[in-house]
């Protein structure tokens, strides 16, 4: 009997190993096939917010980067030489509407400091001079945690954001920006005026004074025909505002993490409606629920979305509101902070 178990005992062995010997290459080697693979929080030139991603699979690299403002968009070729990470990003533009499109090639290499990156970019055009050569730093984040139970989440007394009357507890980002935003009779709107025959007007983004980390946000929202505006959580995490009723769903729809996360179904109304948000976010995990449908379930957030104030995932910040899109109306504003 002791025999038939010590073979019994062997013959498990052998099959775990050959379970594992049988995972995707990219998770057997998912720490130490190369030192790049994971999320990277960028400040690039000029100090603006950016992110990087990679991964490999099959020994091929891919890898998809957000560059301030705008979508994280997939990188054209990524590759390792002589240990710096080598990143070529290939756009188009034309001079003149009799032109033919010129292709502009972006070099990013980047070497690595333990969980630091030292960046250089520059930019060249064929047979031309290269251009824009700039350096910049990125920061290793860490790897994501699970999902967290939100039935066990505890948060503290509501804070309510708008005060019905004034701007008390808010400010302009950019105070040298125009300030398109009021308070009345309870609710707080943004009115991006331009006037036809002059130069674009920035309008300022409104943000908080005080700064948050992870809770509960609820608030409604009436968005203008084809408006377009966004909440910002912890001035990183873009909540898509948008006139996009009818459409298919889309990342960049009402309710998505902007360019990240799409929404599960189509729940915004039409536009020139009241809108209700419920928004958690805890643990880096983002849930949305619009208009009593739950469209993001507790979803990862990668990094952070264009237009952030910063890249760092885990700094606290404010609620922000976009002001330089569309005419858009808030009330109602409550945000319940985590305690525990």
């Amino acid at each position: 009997m002791k025999l038939l178990g010590i073979r019994s005992k062997t013959k498990q062995l052998c099959l775990l190993c050959a379970a594992v010997l049988t995972l995707p290459h990219a998770i057997q080697s998912a720490d130490s096939a190369n030192p790049f693979v994971g999320h990277w929080a960028l400040t690039i030139p000029g100090g603006a917010a950016g992110w990087l991603g990679l991964t490999e699979d099959h020994d091929k690299l891919s890898a998809s980067i957000l560059w301030g403002g705008g979508s994280v968009l997939p990188v054209d070729e990524a590759r390792v030489s002589e240990g710096t990470l080598v990143l070529t990003r290939r756009s188009r533009t034309s001079r003149g509407n009799t032109s033919a499109p010129v292709v502009i090639t972006e070099t990013i290499k980047a070497t690595r400091d333990g969980d630091n990156l030292l960046l250089t970019t520059v930019k060249s055009r064929p047979n031309q001079p290269e251009f824009g050569k700039a350096e910049f730093t990125g920061k290793r984040t860490p790897s994501l945690p699970p999902a967290p139970d939100l039935s066990k989440v505890q948060y503290g007394k509501p804070v309510r954001l708008l005060n019905g009357e004034n701007l008390d507890g808010w400010k302009l980002i950019n105070p040298k920006a125009a300030n398109g935003w009021k308070m009345k009779d309870g609710v707080l709107s943004n009115n991006p005026v331009q006037e036809e025959g002059k130069p674009h007007r920035n309008y300022g983004n409104l943000q908080t004074e005080a700064d948050f980390e992870d809770f509960n946000f609820t608030v409604e929202v009436n968005v203008a025909p084809d408006g377009n505006s966004g909440i910002y959580l912890r001035g990183i995490y873009e909540v898509q505002v948008a006139d996009t009723y009818g459409k298919k769903v889309d990342s960049h729809n009402m309710g998505a993490i902007y360019s990240r996360i799409t929404p599960t179904e189509a729940a915004e109304k039409p536009a020139g409606q009241w809108q209700t948000f419920d928004i958690t976010l805890v643990d880096r995990h983002a849930t949305v629920v619009l208009n009593g449908k739950r469209i993001i379930d507790n979803q990862p957030v990668l990094g952070c979305t264009g237009g952030a104030m910063w890249s760092d995932p885990f700094r606290p910040g404010p609620i922000y509101l976009q002001g330089d899109h569309s005419v858009a109306s808030f009330r109602n504003m409550v945000l319940r902070p985590v305690v525990k």
